[in-house]
């Protein structure tokens, strides 16, 4: 028996409902947000999170490179430029070093990478080589969990300069530029799903695909958490040194 689909005003309030599985909601992420973090812990995440950051532009060129449509690309653009910046514009990578340094970590350290955990690098990694493989649209729709970003990004700001008065403010300017960015990102991002997914069975593998990219961001929290709340980093059990790979292409 066939599905029928579900209107435009149906699918997206479906796409919406998946909000509940944000990585807001982590015990990581409310730790922060509550004031429960410790400096190594808030260091830990920002350090890492770097590995996302710098893979944004990798993962939005991969969709560019596979997308025909020149409108489409001419808007989609604008992400890579939000990251890596543009003449005049320093961008969300250096807005984010900025943040490590605020919290009291080095910049070249940052830059290394050393300190990005297997499993967020997995997790990171998995993201890319799909919006590498899949077909643009599918991976354009993938970064629709920006849908609920705004709300993550005004609890930093609301919660952070409370709870943390030792993070320097002026780190907090990533946050404050995505409020905008990200819900310019989702009103391109909602057109083009919409558009797409018009059968019952692509609209839930829409469902899927949004629900992989959530399962992404909470698998990296969650290699977080063992490492910096449950102190069971990789390979804790043979040394205290960090032996994990950093970053060779495998």
């Amino acid at each position: 028996m066939s599905m029928t689909a579900m209107t435009p005003a149906e699918f997206e309030q479906a796409l919406r409902a998946k909000g509940a599985y944000y990585h807001i909601h982590h015990p990581y992420h409310r730790a922060m947000y509550e004031g429960r973090s410790s400096r190594e812990q808030i260091q830990g995440w920002v350090a890492n999170r770097f590995y996302y950051q710098v893979n944004i532009p990798l993962k939005d060129a991969a969709i560019m490179a596979n997308c025909p449509d020149r409108d489409t690309r001419r808007e989609w653009v604008q992400r890579i430029l939000d990251h890596d910046g543009a003449p005049g514009e320093e961008g969300g990578i250096e807005a984010w070093l900025r943040l490590g340094e605020a919290v009291g970590l080095d910049r070249e350290q940052i830059l290394s990478q050393e300190l990005v955990l297997p499993g967020v690098r997995f997790a990171v990694d998995a993201y890319v080589n799909f919006a590498r493989r899949a077909n643009w649209q599918e991976a354009a729709s993938s970064s629709l969990t920006e849908l609920f970003a705004p709300q993550i990004h005004q609890s930093r700001l609301d919660s952070w300069p409370q709870h943390y008065p030792w993070i320097d403010p002026a780190g907090y300017d990533y946050f404050r530029n995505r409020l905008s960015q990200a819900r310019r990102d989702v009103e391109h991002g909602l057109r083009i799903t919409l558009a797409h997914y018009t059968t019952a069975e692509s609209q839930q593998r829409m469902l899927d695909i949004l629900q992989f990219k959530l399962d992404i961001l909470w698998s990296m929290l969650d290699a977080m958490s063992m490492a910096y709340e449950l102190n069971r980093p990789p390979y804790h059990s043979v040394t205290g040194e960090r032996v994990w790979h950093k970053g060779i292409a495998l």
